[in-house]
């Protein structure tokens, strides 16, 4: 065997020594180093995400190109709630779809009718002017609270109380309960000398459209034929808010009936002019004679007026009756140019009855 000299072997052994002793050491410096190391990379990898673009927008599927210049096109609906009643009273029911021709700026439209009459819950304004002379009126508007039941008939419907003298004011909100109005209408307050009907009828719009869109939005305005005293709202303001709601409005007005009036309730469109400007400055004018009359003549609802206890009682009972003997027509303009749009709605046979649906509609941009 051969022997290995002292000297080396001593040697080996201090180095073995050597790393022993400094062996934990060693340890914790590659630890620190790894650590280091492992910070570097994270502060590179969130440093790098910080400069990324931002993620884009999935693209379309092949195929949708195409689709893109449609998509942009927007549709307006418009929605025409007709009456179709008897020379004699009563209503025409059962006719369908092809019954029916709607012209929009004298142009014929395709239409869509729902045959079964209207059973959506209703939403109902009544506005009750307390300026003026009005006063002379409490006492009818006293027995009004009975007569709102034929528009609660449905559990869902509801109805709030506005009164006006030169500003609307709330008298009492939403409620399913005819009750619930019944002693605010006997106790009616007089006002100053103002009867605010356009701004009144304006706040009384906002109003409804805070209900769900399935409802149908009814006013009910009782008041004198003409404005005093509005002061935010212009009629060429409230021929468009109309125009561009589908809230159908019902006025019964104070003022004795007269044979001129009565002639544009029964008018069907026949003498309507198609022209969009003319028509917006006609109906302005209108306005300012009788706006009562008018905002019905607007919205495709009804227009009377009384003297009379009875009178007044079977205004209201027929407006309430008629919300829902409305056949519902709506279509989609095939002129899409924003503005006035005059409406006419008649029926393919002649029935002997009176069409009654809004004169105008207002297309947005």
């Amino acid at each position: 065997m051969r022997k290995i000299p002292g000297g080396y072997l001593n040697a080996q052994l201090n180095r073995l020594n050597l790393c022993i002793f400094f062996a934990p050491m060693l340890r914790c410096i590659a630890r620190h180093f790894m650590f280091t190391l492992l910070m570097l990379a994270a502060v590179s990898a969130q440093s790098d995400a910080q400069k990324l673009p931002p993620a884009e927008a999935p693209k379309p599927m092949p195929g949708a190109q195409g689709q893109s210049t449609t998509i942009r096109v927007t549709t307006n609906e418009v929605l025409v709630p007709t009456l179709v009643e008897k020379s004699g009273g009563g209503v025409v029911y059962g006719l369908k779809q092809g019954d029916f021709v709607l012209e929009d700026n004298g142009v014929p439209q395709k239409i869509r009718v729902q045959e079964e009459l209207d059973t959506a819950p209703v939403a109902l304004v009544v506005a009750v002017e307390e300026g003026g002379m009005s006063g002379l009126e409490f006492g009818k508007e006293a027995k009004l609270a009975p007569l709102l039941d034929l528009y609660l008939s449905n559990r869902r419907s509801e109805v709030a109380l506005m009164g006006f003298d030169s500003k609307p004011h709330l008298i009492h909100d939403y409620t399913n309960s005819s009750d619930d109005l019944k002693d605010a209408l006997q106790h009616l307050e007089p006002g100053d000398g103002g009867g605010a009907i356009l701004d009144t009828v304006s706040s009384a719009v906002d109003l409804l459209e805070t209900q769900p869109k399935e409802f149908r939005r009814v006013l009910l305005l009782i008041s004198e034929e003409r404005d005093h005293g509005s002061k935010h709202t212009k009629p060429a303001q409230l021929i468009q808010k109309i125009g561009r709601s589908d809230v159908l409005v019902l006025s019964v007005s104070f003022s004795p009936a007269r044979a001129e009036l009565l002639h544009d309730l029964k008018d069907n469109g026949d003498d309507r002019t198609m022209n969009m400007v003319s028509t917006l400055v006609m109906a302005v004018k209108a306005f300012k004679k009788n706006v009562a009359k008018e905002v019905a003549k607007e919205s495709g609802g009804e227009y009377e007026t009384f003297t009379r206890d009875k009178a007044f009682e079977q205004n209201v009972l027929e407006a309430a009756e008629h919300v829902h003997n409305r056949y519902l027509i709506t279509f989609s303009p095939s002129n899409p140019t924003p503005g006035l749009h005059t409406i006419r709605v008649k029926t393919t046979q002649d029935y002997g009855a009176r069409i009654v649906a809004r004169a105008n509609y207002w297309l947005q941009q």
